[in-house]
């Protein structure tokens, strides 16, 4: 009787990951996270951002896959939709999809200012409410690092600006996740 590859395991786990994992075009968004990773055991998915200026997304979750796409803006949040072994599969705000070595992604939380906006500059308030002072525009597609969120404001630092937007107006974050 032949043997089995010893992939087969690995491969087998993978595909009840793609099974499981969320769908959607660009700016789909889980409400909560749906699984716990079986390599992290952090909820998948969720939100990280890239490490480097150059990351490499791939078609699979090894270095023989061809690479589809290079990322080259760091501090890029991305969603990791999948884990396997060393391989985090990850959508941007565009909804495209790949995956990539764990090592090039960081825990630190940004995000997107409405990429999915033609509209003008959106409003950054001093304080968590529209009634306060307007401290910034920002245009749609800025890149800020979040500091918190409380489920419905987040405050946002960047290059020149400070203050909150409402949580419904960014791509790194979930509706209603806290950040602390």
């Amino acid at each position: 009787m032949p043997h089995a590859p010893r992939r087969a395991p690995a491969l087998l786990a993978l595909l009840a990951l793609l099974a499981v994992a969320p769908t959607g075009g660009p700016g789909a968004r889980a409400a909560e996270p749906v699984s716990i990773g079986p390599v992290s055991k952090l909820p998948v998915p969720r939100f990280v951002s890239l490490k480097s200026d150059r990351v490499n997304l791939r078609e699979g979750p090894s270095k023989e896959h061809r690479t589809s796409w290079v990322f080259q803006r760091s501090g890029l949040p991305v969603e990791i939709t999948a884990e396997f072994e060393t391989w985090r599969r990850i959508r941007d705000s565009e909804g495209s999809e790949g995956w990539v070595l764990h090592s090039l992604l960081s825990a630190r939380r940004t995000a997107l200012v409405a990429p999915w906006s033609k509209d003008a500059a959106l409003p950054l308030y001093a304080k968590s409410n529209t009634s306060s002072e307007v401290s910034a525009q920002l245009q749609p597609g800025v890149l800020a690092s979040v500091k918190a969120c409380d489920g419905t404001w987040c405050r946002l630092t960047g290059q020149g600006f400070d203050g909150y937007m409402q949580q419904a107006k960014l791509w790194g974050v979930y509706p209603n996740e806290k950040v602390e």
